[in-house]
């Protein structure tokens, strides 16, 4: 049983081939669109759609000569269907049911946030239920993962994500796009001590996120440091440490009141996962292994190259799919915002998606 996935929410064109007994990754292609959106110091949805029409064909050759095989071999094709910007998930969804069509075999669309919630499996024999951290760019929440498709929300983000923190930080900071790479470099020669920044919600009930007036927090104390001249590369350092350590607290500080109710209902669950673009962060990897042996947990993140956006999670998302029947039409509608939890309590804020 092979599958290819196909992913093009984002900036990242990708597709992959991935088999299953044992799960291997047969094939892997990534077109990063950095250079095009750098110098915007950030994403334009337009020119990533066209970047993705540019180059997924040539991604999935790449990954089907990785995997020796052609398209007569494949099981199926998933692709992202959704959530992300619209115009790339349409590019996506639209050659995955075009190669679906034509070689007679099913079509799978599979939510970007269950590509990341189940990558964890591609490399690990993680059993359900497990309590997962997901902390993207766009996206930050705390859910159990009780099986494929079935999910239950405990925390979102009621205005930014952290990966957003990160990304307009450095920008804030004069560091390059993308954000979150470029902070932890910064902090790794600073002092998070000497810039007291506020922790989001910490200390507060309940598993919810707020990154937006750490933001405002950063922003202020630029200015303070430029009203006495240039920041200097220390002071950067200095800032970019105290926003990491900031972020890292407000994430562990609602990780473990997640961790307290997960226990609670699911007393057989034993592992605690990261995953997202965010979960390549090496601190926060520590930090959270850490907070999962003192809370008798096993703690598995999937490797960086598999935390950022890419095809390997939605083939293998598609595969787990498969293997279940869960299949869908060639009228499946892309869809800008798709939760996993639908029956979740809707947050509302500015930078909330669902």
């Amino acid at each position: 049983m092979m599958v290819l996935g196909i992913e093009t929410s984002c900036d990242e064109t990708a597709a992959a081939v991935v088999s299953a007994k044992p799960p291997v990754l047969r094939g892997h292609a990534v077109f990063s669109q950095t250079a095009e959106h750098r110098p915007f110091g950030g994403i334009v949805p337009e020119v990533a759609a066209r970047a993705h029409l540019d180059h997924l064909d040539g991604m999935i050759e790449q990954a089907l000569a990785e995997a020796r095989i052609g398209f007569d071999a494949l099981s199926a094709v998933a692709a992202t269907g959704g959530p992300g910007l619209i115009g790339g998930v349409i590019v996506g969804v639209m050659e995955a049911k075009a190669i679906a069509l034509a070689r007679g075999i099913p079509f799978v669309a599979v939510n970007h946030l269950e590509g990341h919630a189940l990558s964890v499996r591609l490399v690990a024999p993680v059993e359900f239920p497990y309590l997962l951290l997901l902390v993207s760019g766009g996206h930050c929440q705390l859910l159990i993962v009780e099986g494929v498709g079935r999910y239950r929300r405990l925390g979102t983000t009621i205005d930014d994500a952290a990966g957003e923190a990160f990304d307009k930080g450095a920008k804030l900071l004069g560091l390059p796009y993308p954000g979150g790479p470029a902070i932890e470099r910064a902090a790794k020669e600073g002092d998070a001590r000497r810039f007291p920044l506020p922790r989001p919600m910490a200390g507060r009930p309940g598993c919810d996120f707020s990154f937006s007036g750490l933001k405002t927090a950063l922003r202020l104390a630029v200015a303070r440091e430029r009203g006495a001249g240039a920041l200097q590369p220390q002071d950067a350092a200095d800032l970019a440490a105290s926003l990491q350590e900031a972020i890292i607290a407000s994430l562990l500080d609602r990780a473990r009141n997640a961790i307290a109710i997960f226990k609670a209902r699911c007393p057989m669950g034993e592992t605690l996962v990261v995953a997202g673009g965010v979960a390549a962060n090496a601190a926060l990897r520590r930090r959270l292994e850490t907070l999962a042996g003192e809370s008798g947990l096993a703690f598995v993140a999937p490797p960086p190259w598999l935390c950022t956006d890419n095809g390997a999670m939605i083939g293998w998302a598609g595969l787990e799919r498969l293997r279940l029947g869960m299949t869908d039409a060639l009228d499946f509608p892309p869809r800008p915002r798709w939760p996993l939890d639908p029956g979740a309590v809707p947050v509302r804020g500015a930078g909330v998606k669902a």
